[in-house]
C-alpha cells in the first residue's frame, strides 16, 4: 500500500494512492491521527487498508493533489554517509567500524514533483539518491534480528549536497541543510510489500541520464543494523527518517563534476517502491 501525505483543494491531506487516486484518510481518522506520523504511531495502517477496501473513502484524481513529503513532520531525520563502499573509496574516506551519521531539518525537504533549491552561496549542489526508512513503531536497544518490525515502510529519497559548505568543516551539517535542497517521496510503500529491503535496484537519474546504479545489498551497513545502532543512542518514533547512504556515482567526484543546474531533472527510481521527481530551481535574490 502506498501512504501519502498531499494538498487537494487548497487543504492538506493524507491518504493512500492506488493508480491514478487519491484516497483522504484525514476525516475517517480527524480524532485518533491528524497526518500520517500520527497515522503510524496509532498503529492504525491496517485500518486504513480495510476502510480502502471496503470503498468508504473520498477519492480523486492524483493529477489534482501535490505531493508532499511523505512525513512532512519526522520528529528525527537521520542520514548515513558512505554506507555504500564503491561510494566511500570514489571519496578516499577510510574504512569505518560504525555508520557515519549527521541529521537534516525537515524544511529542507520538498515531495516528489517539488523543486529544488541552488542557494545563492554556491553552484555545487550534487545529487545523491537513497533508500529512506520511517519508523513506524519506535523503541530503544532494538535487536537487529527485530528491527525490520519497527518500520512502517519505505521511499525515495534524494539527500542532495551543497558540497563547498560540507567541506568547510569536518562536519557535515551545513552542507546538508539549505532549505529546499533535498527530495523526499514520492510516497511511503507500506513493509509488508518491501519484506526484505536488500536487493533493491536504485538508479539515480539526472535529465535522463544514469548517473548513480546500485543495488541496496552492497550496503555497508545494512537496514537492521543501522536500526540498531541508531536506536542505541536515540529513542526511536513512529515518523522518524532514516536515509540510509548514496552508491557510487556522486557529481562532484566526476571528471569533470556533475552539480544540479536550474532547469535540471532529477529522478530517483528504487525498485519496488517508485520514482522521485524533482527539478532544480535557483534561489530567488532579496528584495532590494
Amino acid at each position: 500500500m502506498k501512504l501519502a501525505t498531499f494538498e487537494l483543494a487548497g487543504r492538506s491531506a493524507y491518504g493512500i494512492i492506488q493508480g491514478d487516486r487519491a484516497f483522504d484518510l484525514s476525516d475517517r481518522f480527524a480524532g485518533r491521527a491528524p497526518d500520517l506520523r500520527g497515522l503510524l504511531a496509532a498503529g492504525a495502517v491496517a485500518e486504513a487498508a480495510d476502510a480502502l477496501a471496503a470503498g468508504a473513502l473520498p477519492d480523486a484524481p492524483l493529477a489534482e493533489a501535490r505531493l508532499l513529503p511523505p512525513i512532512p513532520n519526522p520528529p528525527k531525520i537521520l542520514c548515513v554517509g558512505l554506507n555504500y563502499d564503491a561510494h566511500r573509496r570514489e571519496t578516499g574516506r577510510p574504512e569505518l567500524d560504525h555508520p557515519t551519521l549527521f541529521v537534516r531539518f525537515a524544511d529542507t525537504l520538498v515531495g516528489h514533483g517539488g523543486s529544488l533549491t541552488v542557494p545563492r552561496v554556491s553552484e555545487c549542489l550534487d545529487y545523491e539518491g537513497e533508500l529512506a526508512v520511517i519508523i513506524g513503531r519506535g523503541g530503544r536497544h532494538i535487536a537487529a534480528a527485530n528491527a525490520l518490525d519497527h518500520v512502517a515502510g519505505y521511499a525515495c529519497f534524494d539527500d542532495a549536497t551543497v558540497r563547498d559548505w560540507q567541506r568547510h568543516t569536518s562536519q557535515f551539517t551545513p552542507g546538508k541543510n539549505f532549505p529546499a535542497s533535498g527530495g523526499f517521496g514520492p510516497w511511503l510503500v507500506t513493509a509488508d510489500e518491501i519484506p526484505d529491503p536488500s536487493g533493491l535496484s536504485l538508479t539515480t537519474r539526472v535529465n535522463g541520464e544514469a548517473m548513480q546504479r546500485g543495488s541496496t545489498d552492497q550496503m555497508i551497513f545494512p537496514v537492521p543494523e543501522l536500526i540498531q545502532y541508531i536506536s542505541t543512542f536515540a529513542a526511536l518514533a513512529p515518523g522518524d527518517v532514516i536515509a540510509t547512504g548514496t552508491p557510487s556515482g556522486v557529481g562532484f567526484k566526476r571528471n569533470p563534476p556533475v552539480y544540479l543546474q536550474p532547469g535540471d531533472m532529477v529522478e530517483v527510481e528504487i525498485s519496488g517502491v517508485g520514482t522521485l521527481v524533482n527539478s532544480v530551481v535557483g534561489e530567488e535574490s532579496p528584495p532590494a
